[in-house]
């Protein structure tokens, strides 16, 4: 069976409070983004357990702890039916991006390994088991726009659609992580709720709809400062860092023309969105 698990944007992103575990409520909006992994799995005529081949962007770490093969572990855990399989995995969603790749395919995991194996899981179940392995995993098992709350596992429906715009999604080579993000975070409540922000024309995010890692990532990192400006210069209506960095995106009314070239040497997407 062969699946394409697509990637997510942050559409605004407020640390809301720091809790008593030492995470951060936040509120943010995950929407779906038509940029792809490729995701196959079989049942396997050799291994016992699992293979696992991995072709584009690389990935580091041991391949044990791929999202993927601790899906696998996850529900087999409770459905030791599930046989050994073969897994062919290829990594086009950029790693360290903000655009949640790893839970995507993780997602996508779960939900193939339910059809093929007929474990006959609900949707609720199956993002009860996501949730597990990642905080915005559950997401990908619906895949359509909602209002993140929590530490980013709680979700609400929000009515949002960018169907007809254009995204341009641009990532450098810059990694930023989790820490330094969260360095210069100062938490607090929010002048306009972003579930009100986010009814409003696109037109008006520019001024209102912030991502407030940007205050934190921007100072150290000016090749990021210097794509989102660049994306306003191209026409963009709304351009912004995706979660913690360091993709950014633009969202553009009209297509851009030789979009790769403006951004030379970049991971650079063109997509036009459809929900």
């Amino acid at each position: 069976m062969l699946t394409f698990p697509n990637a997510k944007i942050n559409l605004g992103l407020q640390v809301i409070n720091r809790r008593d575990d030492g995470y951060h409520n936040i509120e943010t909006v995950f929407y779906p983004i038509p940029v792809q992994d490729a995701l196959e799995v079989k049942t396997s005529q050799t291994a016992v357990d699992y293979s696992l081949h991995v072709r584009g962007n690389s990935i580091e770490g041991d391949p044990k702890d791929n999202l993927v093969v601790k899906a696998l572990h996850l529900l087999r855990k409770d459905f030791p039916q599930i046989p050994g399989v073969d897994i062919h995995l290829y990594k086009h969603i950029p790693s360290g991006a903000g655009l949640g790749g790893g839970s995507s395919d993780a997602a996508l995991m779960i939900k193939m390994l339910n059809q093929l194996y007929s474990l006959n899981l609900t949707t609720p179940q199956m993002k009860a088991y996501a949730s597990t392995l990642g905080a915005d995993c559950a997401f990908f098992i619906e895949n359509h726009p909602v209002l993140a709350k929590g530490i980013g596992n709680i979700f609400e429906d929000v009515e949002v659609s960018l169907k007809d715009h254009y995204l341009v999604l641009v990532k450098p080579d810059d990694f930023v992580s989790t820490k330094e993000a969260y360095a210069h975070i100062h938490p607090k409540m929010p002048e306009y709720p972003l579930n009100e922000i986010i009814r409003r024309p696109i037109e008006e995010w520019k001024s209102l709809l912030v991502n407030d890692f940007e205050k934190s990532v921007f100072p150290n990192h000016p090749n990021i400062v210097a794509i989102k400006d660049k994306l306003y210069d191209l026409g963009a209506v709304y351009a912004s860092m995706s979660g913690s960095g360091s993709s950014v995106f633009g969202i553009f009314k009209e297509p851009i023309e030789f979009v790769d070239e403006k951004f030379a040497g970049l991971f650079c997407r063109q997509r036009e969105l459809l929900i």
